[in-house]
């Protein structure tokens, strides 16, 4: 073979790794009280870090779903046909209860032992994160009613992943979704046209169109309608105790810019059989205990797609030379890293707090803290993950790398359950309750005296001057001091301090790898293995 065919300078496969093996995240998981998980959360990271892991992330996105809405013959079947790749990704969620294994298990740290895996599988492959995230977050709303509660729950929390359209109560395991938007309102949920008619035998009869309703072949659905008090949420199966398919149509199937392993469907409701849950008129109050369980899961989400992106870009820096050195032994491309390996850090440790704080029942702290790490944490995904694969270069913009799935998937976790604008004014009617603002300014002091450039900060904070056209600058300025105080606290000094100078104290330009000249690139590069 000629000298020009001869492969050089490419770096190895990144497999054979525990994805567990990050100390941001054992560092948090001990501090939050979930240790005693440690053995099986490092037992998935090194099935995560596989070649076989890698590869069913990779044919579950290549494979997509295809609807099928009616039989060779002509009956309505409304069927999403799935790649085997998914199923085993999902088998491997359920099994390890990543899906609602903590609403039955009443060790201390359940959430964050639970949020801790979902954060390690979620770097195989995002999207059945999906239905994984909506089972986990359907169970405290669905027990809103005690009655249904008693019939699901325990099909929900079960282990078993039992794919299929079977009555609910015949299935091994559960898998639930939600269906709120529709074309005309959106994020304005209160704007939803569907109709919900009581029926004498206590079930109500649903008729409708939803714009988008991710995971259409999950077993359960939780679907806001109008009933005649208003606005109220509902448990819709896909079929119904005696066998038949519950008229919820398919219509189509999205083609959305990412998550492409995940059906999302637009669907109608032809007379489709429900249960009321909650009371009537009170749907709002009853889905936001589902959206705030899945709002956690978008910023875990976030925190994972960060970690894999300053992962392989550590990785390909690691092995891949130019003008005489590694890439990683140059000193722009260290301060590159460095940056990425910050903002990673960061997501990583808020997001186990925030787990942490729904273990220990903060309330208070968690209402403020969630809007502002959700608005802030899926808001950073997007530019992170365009510059870890700019450290790829080209090999980062082809498929085979990985990093244009990656870079794909980013800007989802800011859209669902709230886009930014939805997730900001959520934070401004968090803090009308002096005990949410109290809890959460309680935080922020536990740092208060190690930094000066936290504490100026801190000081400059003007809470009672909120207002709407701010709300993104005043929330973007309490994420960045929840994560400060979060690092002062518990990260290594190189990490804190850099944190600091840079998102504080504005030593930073606006692209990464702008940290200050000072900042200890080695101790925070140490950090990712």
């Amino acid at each position: 073979m000629s000298a020009t065919h001869e492969v050089t300078n490419q770096v190895p496969p990144l497999v054979g790794r525990d994805l567990a093996a990050d100390p941001a995240l054992l560092e948090g998981v001990a501090r939050e009280g979930a240790d005693w998980s440690v053995t099986d959360l490092r037992e998935l990271g090194v099935l995560a870090g596989s070649a076989h892991a890698r590869e069913l992330g990779r044919l579950a996105n290549e494979h997509e779903p295809v609807l099928r809405t009616h039989d060779r013959y002509g009956h309505r079947i409304d069927e999403v046909e799935f790649h085997p790749a998914w199923h085993e990704l999902m088998t491997t969620a359920v099994t390890r209860g990543l899906h609602a294994a903590p609403w039955a298990d009443d060790r201390k740290g359940a959430h964050v032992a639970r949020a801790a895996q979902f954060y390690v599988w979620g770097q195989v492959e995002a999207g059945h994160s999906c239905p994984i995230s909506m089972t986990y977050a359907v169970v405290p709303a669905l027990r809103r009613n005690p009655e249904l509660a008693a019939r699901f729950e325990p099909l929900l929390t079960s282990t078993a992943y039992d794919f299929g359209l079977r009555p609910p109560e015949t299935k091994r395991g559960l898998i639930a979704g939600m269906s709120m938007t529709e074309k005309q309102g959106g994020s304005d949920v209160r704007a939803n046209t569907t109709t919900a008619t009581p029926r004498p035998d206590g079930s109500y009869r649903l008729t409708g169109h939803k714009w988008f309703t991710s995971a259409p072949m999950s077993d359960l659905f939780l679907v806001l309608a109008q009933a005649p008090a208003g606005l109220s949420c509902f448990l819709l199966p896909r079929v119904l105790p005696d066998g038949a398919l519950n008229p919820m149509r398919l219509i189509r199937l999205k083609d959305k810019l990412g998550n492409r392993s995940n059906a999302s469907a637009e669907v109608e409701y032809e007379d489709a059989t429900a249960w009321l849950v909650g009371d009537e008129g009170d749907g709002v109050r009853t889905i936001i205990e589902m959206v705030n369980m899945t709002r956690l899961d978008c910023v875990l989400g976030a925190a994972s797609g960060m970690r894999t992106g300053v992962r392989e870009a550590a990785h390909h820096a690691t092995y891949r030379s130019a003008f005489g050195r590694a890439l990683r032994d140059q000193p722009l491309m260290r301060n590159v890293l460095a940056d990425l390996a910050l903002e990673s850090e960061a997501a990583t440790t808020v997001a186990l707090r925030l787990a942490g704080a729904k273990d220990r029942g903060e309330d208070d702290f968690r209402r403020l803290a969630l809007a502002v790490t959700k608005y802030w944490v899926c808001k950073r995904g997007p530019a992170h993950a365009a510059e870890a694969l700019e450290c790829l270069g080209g090999n980062g913009y082809v498929e085979e790398s990985g990093m244009p799935r990656l870079y794909r998937e980013a800007p989802l976790v800011s859209i669902w359950e709230g886009s930014g604008n939805v997730a900001a004014l959520d934070a401004l009617r968090a803090m009308r309750r002096p005990e949410t603002v109290a809890a959460f300014q309680a935080e922020l002091g536990l740092a208060v005296g190690a930094d000066s450039r936290y504490d100026a900060a801190l000081r400059s904070l003007a809470l009672a001057d909120a207002t709407e056209v701010g709300a993104r600058r005043l929330v973007e300025r309490l994420a960045l001091l929840l994560q400060a105080s979060l690092l002062i606290r518990h990260a290594p000094p190189a990490v804190a301090d850099a944190f600091c100078a840079s998102r504080l104290g504005g030593d930073w330009g606006v692209a990464f790898g702008t940290l200050p000249g000072g900042a200890d690139l080695d101790g925070i590069l140490d950090r990712l293995g």
